[in-house]
């Protein structure tokens, strides 16, 4: 099993920045991808970004150019640095990790931090 636990969710105004951190713990060494969700009010959860084992990244279309993802794996952390927040960046955000196939495990998911950006 593999545990997450976000942090660094808040309220900012536009324009301002955030970084949020996912503490993986547990069997870590199962994770292949580590991904940020975001599922704003009356949305269903849509993908921000991911990163895999070997260091590649994806991002939405409505974030590139302003948010990073990146991994530590000693600290066994996931980060999503957010810069030129905007007021449509407001939702819950959710980390994700999900493991090699060959571990036979399901993906995991965190209780999620909100994010709030005002205008």
């Amino acid at each position: 099993q593999v545990q997450l636990v976000e942090s660094g969710g808040g309220l900012v105004q536009a324009g301002g920045s955030l970084r949020l951190s996912c503490a993986a713990s547990g069997s870590t060494y199962s994770i292949n991808v580590y991904s940020w969700y975001r599922q704003a009010p009356g949305s269903g959860r849509d993908l921000v970004s991911s990163i895999d084992s070997g260091g590649s990244t994806n991002y939405a279309d409505s974030v590139k150019g302003r948010f990073t993802i990146s991994r530590d794996n000693a600290k066994n952390t996931v980060y999503l640095q957010m810069n030129s927040l905007k007021p449509e960046d407001t939702a819950i955000y959710y980390c994700n990790a999900d493991p090699f196939r060959r571990y036979g495990l399901h993906e995991f998911w965190g209780q999620g931090t909100q994010v709030t950006v005002s205008s």
